[in-house]
């Protein structure tokens, strides 16, 4: 009887538990170190990149178990968030030496499900209101989208958008961009429907990603529906707005046996619009001989009247890949 009564006593402490190992959790001091690295091995004075000018990156390594898996990113000044796929945040801050400085660890404080499992914290994308600093992340699987107090201090509720049940459980809202009118776009990484009529024209499963604009706070506004064409044999990994209305989309293809590869595209203002299908143009491509790895986050600052696009990979905690942090400036002439 004592034994059923255990049994029972840490089923009820553990709800959802399946017999797999929990989601790592950052604990103890954080600790992490930065190498600086170039955009082409073999060339280090290369700096063009299409409509790009790379102006230096690092890639990031912890001891934590933690650490890794960056699939969203955030940046104000010197002052940088970066959020896992797993839940886990890092913020510190870096200047012109690259180097990461007030370093700090934590977890979101609450999501989808128990948060036993990582896929109880598939948390791929994140937007941030730059005048209250509240944080929305949007969560693969569950295809909820969250909000956070500042600094995720706490969580403020969420929302299960009824146009986003049937997207993909493992292809959901894997970009979310806060616009500078307020709005949000939210863009589904893949495709599940087999073909659907925009008044904008035919968007068929294979070139297309169905995506919604909110007129402002997700959890507080009715969406509505448009379309993104993807390029062929692309995913959304991305997305982020700049600011003129117009969108930069992070697009990602995997080539076995085992090659990531990345393409920055740009859609204008006018074509985000319920409706439409979204058609962008290449920016530039991020592929081999260069750097190449699983870019999943994108964000957009200002720096002396320069647009700066920052990009993160997801390394998907495996020892192939890596936690890339890259800086590149925006030529005016691409947006034009």
């Amino acid at each position: 009887m004592r034994i059923l009564l255990s049994c029972l006593l840490i089923l009820a402490l553990v709800p959802g538990w399946t017999g797999e190992q929990r989601l790592a959790l950052f604990e103890g001091a954080a600790q992490m170190d930065a190498r600086r690295v170039d955009l082409d091995p073999h060339d280090p004075s290369r700096r063009k990149l299409g409509a790009l000018t790379y102006l230096g990156g690092i890639v990031l390594t912890s001891r934590s178990p933690a650490f890794g898996g960056y699939s969203s990113l955030a940046v104000s000044g010197d002052r940088f968030l970066l959020l896992s796929d797993g839940g886990n945040v890092v913020r510190f801050r870096m200047g012109a030496d690259w180097a990461p400085h007030d370093l700090h660890f934590s977890n979101l404080p609450a999501g989808p499900a128990t948060g036993w499992m990582k896929q109880d914290r598939d948390s791929e994308s994140l937007a941030v209101d730059p005048n209250t600093g509240q944080l929305w992340v949007g969560f693969e699987r569950f295809n909820q989208i969250w909000r956070y107090a500042p600094g995720f201090a706490r969580a403020e509720g969420y929302i299960a958008p009824h146009e986003m049940k049937n997207w993909p459980k493992n292809g959901g809202a894997e970009s979310l961009a806060r616009m500078p009118d307020g709005r949000f776009v939210t863009i589904s990484e893949e495709a599940k429907v087999r073909r659907q009529f925009w008044r904008g024209g035919e968007a068929s499963r294979r070139d297309s990603r169905q995506a919604l604009i909110f007129p402002g706070d997700p959890l507080k506004g009715h969406a509505r529906r448009f379309a993104y064409r993807v390029s062929p044999d692309h995913d959304v990994a991305d997305a982020a707005a700049l600011p003129d209305g117009s969108l930069v989309i992070v697009e990602r293809r995997f080539r076995l046996p085992f090659r990531f590869s990345n393409r920055i595209m740009l859609v204008p203002a006018a074509q985000i619009a319920p409706g439409r299908v979204a058609q962008a143009r290449l920016l530039a491509e991020l592929d081999s001989p260069l750097i190449h790895d699983n870019f999943e986050g994108v964000a957009v600052t200002q720096e002396a009247g320069a647009t700066i696009l920052w990009l993160v990979s997801d390394d998907n905690q495996l020892f192939l890949q890596k936690s890339y942090l890259l800086k590149f400036r925006l030529e005016r002439a691409a947006v034009r």
